[in-house]
């Protein structure tokens, strides 16, 4: 339809609005696990056990807080984008994982499959031309 073909001129905003809902979701997630000190840390980064690694839970949750939390910010301002994507996918795989294994199903792990789909897709496209990266 002529009526979307000249949207592929605004793909720098659409990705931009993705950044900033995304960004900001992660954040809504991420910002009470890392708040939540080392009670919260434990309990998340038990999460690490479904890969074999049961020692440092602390370190573990700290990290996938600050990957949530921070990272969610990064995203939304587009700095230091392709990282804070890595360890937003690696962090989702680990969720997914986590939820599958207890049981959850496909349904329970939805959500971190789905984002971390969208954090390996943003890896390869970047931020996009309105991103602190860019400037």
């Amino acid at each position: 339809m002529a009526v979307f073909d000249s949207l592929g001129k605004h793909r720098n905003t659409g990705l931009l609005l993705l950044r900033i809902g995304i960004g900001i979701m992660f954040m809504v997630h991420g910002l009470p696990k890392l708040m939540g000190g080392p009670e919260t840390w434990t309990q998340v980064g038990g999460a690490m056990k479904v890969v074999g690694i049961d020692f440092a839970p602390v370190f573990w949750g700290l990290l996938a807080a600050i990957a949530e939390g921070i990272g969610g910010f990064l995203l939304l301002i587009g700095l230091f984008f392709r990282p804070a994507a890595m360890a937003l996918t690696f962090t989702m795989i680990i969720a997914a994982a986590m939820h599958l294994s207890k049981g959850d199903g496909i349904s329970g792990a939805s959500h971190a499959i789905e984002s971390a789909i969208v954090f390996f897709g943003l890896i390869f496209i970047g931020p996009g031309k309105y991103s602190v990266d860019k400037k």
